[in-house]
């Protein structure tokens, strides 16, 4: 029983470790001064020596200035958020309870436990990729994943024995930005993006080989996301800094369909991210290189009524800025009901999609950093109870959603960690996976 007690008390919230996760935001504010200030010159020789008295009072000077700073910044930090609630969910009461039968939503309810989630470790690492790897995808199943490198090839991996089953050529003349399993595909069909702006679908055969790879489509610059269309093997979406949005048919000899070029007025806005509500395949967003989520449905574009646009969300502090903010990456939660947006130089933000056009968010998540590459964002959990993101400063943030706090900060690569995956699906005790890249060793890193 002692044992059980034991269990109970760490999953069934730990106030400890909440505090030191509720802490997070401000500790490494904290300690990147402290290092800065121990590493300032102190002079050197006799020079020092006549003038160590007016150091130390300019030392005194500074000292409360910098308290000031530092409060300030966690002052900040800490508004716009919410007291975290009291763990719903216990392992040792959930385990008794799946013995006995009655356990039918414990792999559900355990996925989306911030127990669990501050348990989250490094598992391995796979390597095998010459460059950067931009892309992780799992296949519906959750027993493959795919990764797309600067290398231009493209791995299939079986994760859980750290081995790659298929490699080759994507046929792009540049870095890969995402190589995606099509749902219903049986894992034979990827759809790749690049930076050569083509967009382009691998065929795979039965015997792990890869058959070819052909051009579907093809923007005037850079094409940076996919968006998959829920239960289609045959169709997705694609999203270019031409700020054109194609609409790809495989099932057509001419597969691609322009559906909208995205303007702000008469400007085109280059596109950075497009995603697919999951609870409505005609509708989707897309962001890019100004701060609006713009929300279309395919079925209603008219660029000549409010450039085609459905309705459009943004911060209300952000709204008056001009070429400032863009929009690195946006996702919809589980089910629809949400939009998370991430903004260069900026925070992440959550929009609920009910609400009308021009609306304002309804959470901010602080504390990363999201200024060098075009970072992603994701909600991780079966009900999209968490969000996580990679930063700057080489680690990874999980945000409880409805709080705003931090819950867990790991280290995942000194040179930044840029994509992430939210979650699929385990159909064992384990939680779901979130996988992040290292771009520094170039390496794939799989988190549980």
């Amino acid at each position: 029983m002692e044992g059980s007690e034991e269990e109970e008390a760490r999953e069934g919230g730990g106030s400890a470790r909440d505090g030191r996760m509720m802490d997070a935001e401000g500790d490494g504010t904290r300690e990147t001064r402290k290092r800065r200030r121990e590493r300032e010159p102190s002079g050197g020789g006799a020079t020092h020596s006549s003038s160590s008295s007016e150091e130390e009072d300019e030392a005194e000077e500074e000292e409360p200035h910098a308290e000031e700073d530092e409060q300030a910044i966690e002052a900040w930090l800490g508004a716009e958020v919410r007291e975290l609630a009291v763990p719903s969910w216990r392992a040792v009461p959930s385990l008794r309870a799946r013995e006995i039968g009655r356990g039918a939503q414990f792999v559900r309810r355990a996925c989306g436990a911030r127990g669990l989630v501050q348990r989250l470790e490094l598992q391995s690492n796979l390597e095998r990729h010459a460059g950067c790897v931009n892309t992780l995808h799992f296949n519906p199943s959750g027993t493959r994943l795919a990764s797309g490198s600067d290398d231009l090839r493209v791995i299939l991996w079986d994760w859980a024995r750290c081995r790659a089953e298929l490699e080759f050529d994507s046929g792009h003349k540049s870095n890969v930005f995402q190589a995606k399993f099509l749902p219903h595909s049986g894992d034979s069909t990827l759809a790749m993006c690049a930076r050569d702006g083509q967009i382009r679908v691998a065929e795979l055969s039965a015997t792990q080989r890869c058959k070819n790879t052909k051009r579907v489509a093809q923007h005037k610059g850079a094409a940076h996301r996919l968006a998959l269309e829920p239960d289609s093997p045959c169709s997705f979406l694609s999203a270019g800094e031409d700020a054109v949005v194609f609409g790809i048919d495989l099932r057509l000899d001419r597969p691609s369909t322009k559906l909208v070029v995205v303007k702000e007025g008469d400007r085109k806005v280059g596109l950075y991210s497009i995603f697919v509500n999951p609870a409505n395949a005609h509708h989707f967003a897309v962001g890019g290189r100004d701060q609006y989520v713009r929300v279309y449905d395919q079925r209603k574009i008219n660029e000549n009524d409010n450039n085609g646009v459905m309705k459009k969300f943004c911060p209300s502090h952000l709204v008056s800025t001009e070429g400032k903010a863009n929009i690195t990456c946006l996702v919809y939660s589980h089910n629809g009901s949400e939009v998370l947006a991430s903004y260069n130089d900026e925070d992440i933000y959550l929009f609920d999609n009910s609400h009308g056009d021009g609306a304002d968010y309804i959470r901010r998540y602080k504390g990363h950093r999201n200024n060098a590459t075009v970072k992603g964002v994701n909600f991780y959990g079966p009900r999209s109870e968490f969000v996580v993101s990679g930063s700057d400063c080489g680690h990874i943030y999980l945000w409880e959603k409805n709080s705003a706090r931090i819950v867990q900060f790991m280290e995942g690569d000194r040179g930044g960690v840029v994509r992430e995956r939210g979650w699929k699906r385990g159909y064992t005790l384990a939680p779901p996976l979130m996988n992040f890249w290292d771009c520094e060793s170039v390496r794939n890193r799989i988190w549980s």
